[in-house]
């Protein structure tokens, strides 16, 4: 065998790896983000060992700082640096289509008998592990990111303010800027990459007041303007599912009115308890005013940026880890992303504990994490049984 024709077979063989993590981890990752996030550093970092823990920090931290679906452009991160470019298009694609497979069966329920699968009691078991699977993860992670008495002052910090309601972005923004700080007093000559740091800083403020204005003015339905729509949406959006929902209302309800309020309800639940990234969200929508055809149309417009977005910011992470300015904001926003996955572990623990059998399950789900080091998915899937059977 020729060595090209042997690296050719490596590409392949990382790529089938690829393809088969994140299509698994599309098709049984619920929870939202973090749970996203906590199942892919399970198997990257520990499982297969793809990327050390602090690798995995500075892709986290580089997807709080871009608009779009958090954990869908870490798959993109983790794809791109293991295979490449194509990589980054294998584990992006892999990840979404199970979703969006699984939203426009629903979707296509919906248009036909008028609601949706009753999914509460599913919910009800899976919700508590996943709570478990995000706190192994936060623990591990924290344990790296927290790495001396200033980042875990600035983490506090950072889970008070978020608590308080401060936007997400400006949390991460000013964790990074206070890290900078106190690097700049302790070595005052250290001031190497100044404006790298800050450029990563701007860019998504920038790009948010640069195509926000591109959502004013009614117009009328169309596949063009259902594309761009969702460009827009995957372009300039930051923060949770709940954001979503809020920015979908204004435009899609009050302004151009293609939806009304009940449809565009349903369409944010189903992106909420089915698997993979909640942008899915917009399937159901495009399914809902297209068909097949505004189904895909919907979904390549919102997740399509977060493709663009990864590819452009990915190169650059490396370079700015080797800066030690830099090095010392990319420590603040990891310590500051870890504070805002905590921040929304306490707001869904509040739902998924109503009683004392959620409790044990969550319990017993973070004891076989610990001791026996089960993968997540199996008890994701355990879970949803036992919502079915106990309630």
């Amino acid at each position: 065998m020729t060595p090209s024709s042997s690296s050719s077979h490596v590409e392949r063989g990382m790529l089938r790896e690829l393809a088969w993590l994140f299509l698994r981890l599309g098709g049984t990752s619920f929870g939202g983000p973090a749970a996203h996030i906590a199942m892919m550093e399970e198997e990257v970092v520990h499982r297969r060992a793809w990327l050390s823990r602090q690798e995995f920090l500075d892709l986290l931290s580089a997807t709080n700082l871009i608009p779009g679906p958090s954990s869908t452009e870490l798959a993109i991160h983790i794809g791109h640096r293991r295979a490449g470019w194509p990589g980054l298009l294998v584990a992006g694609v892999c990840f979404i289509v199970p979703a969006v497979l699984i939203v426009t069966v629903l979707a296509w329920i919906y248009v036909r008998f008028g609601t949706l699968p009753a999914a509460a009691r599913i919910l009800l078991g899976i919700k508590p592990v996943i709570i478990a699977i995000v706190l192994q993860a936060l623990w591990g992670l924290g344990r790296t990111a927290l790495k001396s008495l200033s980042l875990i002052v600035v983490g506090i910090l950072s889970l008070g303010v978020t608590l308080l309601g401060v936007h997400e972005l400006l949390v991460l923004l000013g964790a990074g800027l206070l890290m900078v700080v106190v690097h700049a007093i302790r070595s005052p000559t250290g001031t190497d990459s100044t404006a790298s740091a800050l450029l990563l800083f701007a860019s998504p403020a920038a790009l948010h007041s640069t195509l926000t204005p591109l959502a004013v003015g009614a117009t009328p339905f169309g596949l063009c303007s259902l594309l761009l729509f969702f460009l827009k949406v995957g372009s300039v959006l930051f923060g949770s599912g709940y954001v979503l929902l809020a920015f979908l209302r204004a435009d899609l309800v009050e302004r151009f009115h293609w939806l009304t309020e009940a449809q565009l309800l349903d369409a944010i639940a189903v992106g909420q308890f089915t698997p993979g990234p909640v942008f899915t969200t917009a399937t159901f929508i495009g399914f809902l005013l297209n068909g097949m055809t505004g189904a895909l149309v919907a979904t390549i417009g919102i997740f399509l940026p977060a493709f663009v977005f990864v590819a452009i910011s990915s190169p650059l992470i490396p370079l700015l880890r080797s800066s030690r300015l830099a090095s010392a904001m990319l420590d603040g926003v990891n310590v500051a992303s870890l504070a805002l996955m905590l921040a929304t572990t306490c707001h869904l623990g509040r739902s998924a504990i109503s009683g004392g059998w959620t409790l044990g399950l969550t319990i017993l789900s973070l004891l076989v994490l610990i001791r026996l080091q089960t993968n997540s998915a199996w008890l994701v899937l355990g879970g949803a049984l036992l919502g079915l059977l106990c309630s």
